[in-house]
């Protein structure tokens, strides 16, 4: 390819993204693809110690603008060291997470509004928008209690999005599910309240439908 592919795997925390990432990169790894898998917050240095800031509950309040502006520096270090170079090389880059998080986040849950977001995402990413996303879909309440079992098996304290209630969590959702109806060839949505193989076995169909599409074999 003259250039890569970004796919990249969205939904609530407790949804199943990591997994499902993992378990996709090696995949297609193992079919003898060249992929560079990433992560957002982070994939960076400094990203990661934005990160840092960002989820942990000790960070206490943020400014939802706060908060959106963190998360686009991160991300734009991550398209300058990351991303942008893997995909002129021809690579597959795999995110855990990209830019329709903060349209879910910060412009639904934190209630910015889409015209923020857009703003930053104008700037900062400009045509490097994913090829495919999809959504891992979960009913808020389950999602959180996955999260927070988590980092109780970690025994690690809960974080800052976690630490949202009910109604935040339900704004994410909405927000990932609206995002999914105004780009319905690009965004798909998958159910994440089945096995991991199931969910596994449709997010590789949804891939090989794009690679048929791009006559990647």
């Amino acid at each position: 390819m003259e250039r890569g592919l970004l796919i990249t795997l969205e939904g609530m925390d407790g949804a199943g993204k990591s997994t499902q990432h993992r378990r996709l990169v090696r995949h297609l790894r193992e079919c003898g693809y060249r992929v560079r898998p990433t992560r957002e917050p982070g994939g960076t240095h400094a990203g990661e110690r934005i990160r840092a800031i960002l989820l942990a509950a000790s960070t206490g309040r943020l400014a939802p603008l706060a908060e959106l502006t963190l998360m686009y520096a991160a991300r734009a270090q991550h398209l300058e060291e990351v991303v942008r170079p893997a995909l002129a090389r021809g690579e597959i880059v795999v995110s855990d997470r990209y830019n329709d998080a903060s349209f879910a986040y910060q412009g639904y849950g934190r209630e910015l509004g889409l015209a923020a977001v857009q703003a930053f995402d104008r700037i900062v990413c400009g045509k490097t928008q994913p090829d495919l996303t999809i959504v891992l879909d979960l009913d808020p309440e389950l999602a959180l209690a996955r999260a927070v079992g988590r980092e109780t098996r970690r025994k690690s304290c809960h974080g800052r999005f976690e630490s949202q209630g009910q109604q935040f969590h339900q704004r994410v959702r909405a927000g990932y599910l609206a995002i999914a109806r105004r780009a319905p060839q690009r965004v798909k949505v998958v159910p994440a309240d089945r096995p991991v193989a199931e969910i596994q076995r449709e997010i590789r169909g949804l891939v090989e439908t794009l690679f048929a599409a791009r006559g990647m074999k």
